[in-house]
């Protein structure tokens, strides 16, 4: 029994996600490596922010945070007592934010930013006796994105900020990188304790480009008429993303019971999308992306109650940083997190587990330029997912 609850607490931490560090929507577990013998698992979570603002000329921003889904899946095989290996996939990066307001009445109106993300990680791990092992592999990745930009507080206003960059529209198709992972591990397999280390490199992507910029004349200086779009296709912006490193731990605390927390940091200060066009002097001179380093960290209580069912209870927070101000593409500050979840054994080798998280996001200022154009305040998410998984 006590090996079937050394697997609960990452089942059901994993079920469900919601806004994080950065970009970050699974964190990138690399848990299916430790699950006890041949093992295949499918998961899925969905996502409800309420994300609404108050703009500084008195209108209100509407819920700008879109709901989403992720999903990941993963096989992991014994390859006799000392190899195994995993093939998983999952959406490591994302973003869906949009400002439904009327770009000519609002100083927010028409801006937002959707980030889409796969990829693909193959690991080993190699057991050296039953307390210490290492394990690493390769992972391809692919991002891609769109990003808008207009309203008020882009066009000269009163208020907004920056003055006169116009409206804009930046598209970045897809692009892959294959990046690597290795980390170590240390178990105490009496007291179900496990501590391991796992550092992933950062990828890059040359996303092909097209944008097209309608500048306000005061932002270039008279060198373009109002109104005049400016555009280039078929070019790329080279975008990494973040190097990270997890710590993942666990420990039996009594009978049936677990006790088990991770540790994530991710390097967001290296990840800048600085498109052709956007970025040139002659027109805004600065990247489209604000994002900082930041960790995530949580704790929480696992418990088998029966042969059948098992349950856990979970909080954390993520921190990014003591800046109030952000970007308007990502109007939030930090979070704090609470999650519960349930696993239903149906028979030895089949299981279903279950969960939901409620994420109170921290207050910010979304200030495009460093001036204040809109408070959010009492944000939250409400998320939900559902996992299935196989032993053969």
């Amino acid at each position: 029994m006590k090996t079937r609850l050394m697997t609960v607490a990452a089942l059901l931490a994993s079920t469900v996600s919601a806004h994080a560090v950065g970009l970050d929507r699974s964190g990138q577990p690399v848990g299916i490596l430790f699950q006890q013998g041949n093992h295949a698992e499918l998961s899925f979570g969905f996502t409800k922010p309420s994300l609404s603002g108050a703009e500084l000329i008195g209108t209100s921003t509407g819920n700008v945070g879109d709901n989403f889904r992720v999903w990941s899946g993963g096989v992991k095989v014994d390859l006799g007592e000392k190899w195994s290996f995993s093939l998983s996939t999952d959406e490591p990066y994302g973003a869906d934010t949009f400002y439904e307001g009327d770009p000519a009445t609002t100083l927010l109106g028409g801006v937002g930013a959707t980030v889409d993300s796969y990829a693909v990680t193959a690991l080993a791990r190699y057991k050296f006796n039953d307390n210490w092992s290492v394990h690493g592999g390769l992972r391809y990745q692919e991002v891609s994105a769109v990003v808008t930009i207009d309203g008020l507080a882009f066009n000269d206003q009163p208020g907004g900020a920056p003055a006169g960059i116009g409206s804009y529209e930046g598209r970045f198709g897809s692009d892959g990188d294959v990046g690597a992972v290795i980390g170590a591990s240390y178990e105490i397999p009496a007291i179900a304790l496990r501590v391991s280390l796992t550092y992933s490199t950062s990828t890059t992507h040359d996303l092909p480009t097209s944008e097209v910029f309608v500048p306000n004349v005061i932002a270039l200086g008279g060198d373009f008429p109002l109104g005049t779009q400016r555009s280039v296709a078929g070019a790329t912006t080279e975008v990494e993303t973040p190097e990270s490193i997890n710590l993942d731990f666990q420990t039996g605390i009594a009978p049936n019971t677990l006790l088990f927390g991770t540790l994530r940091w991710a390097d967001y200060d290296t990840t800048e999308v600085a498109p052709d066009v956007f970025s040139s002097p002659t027109a805004v001179g600065a990247p489209l992306t604000d994002l900082e380093t930041g960790f995530d960290f949580s704790i929480g209580v696992g418990r088998r109650f029966n042969e059948k069912w098992s349950g856990s209870v979970s909080a954390g927070f993520t921190t990014v940083g003591d800046d109030s101000l952000v970007s308007p593409l990502g109007p939030n500050n930090g979070s704090r997190f609470i999650a519960v979840g349930a696993k239903y054994d149906v028979n030895e080798s089949f299981a279903v587990a279950g969960g939901v998280r409620y994420t109170l996001l921290g207050s910010a200022t979304a200030a495009p330029g460093d001036e204040p154009a809109a408070e959010f305040e009492d944000a939250s998410a409400l998320s939900a997912g559902l996992r299935f998984e196989y032993k053969f």
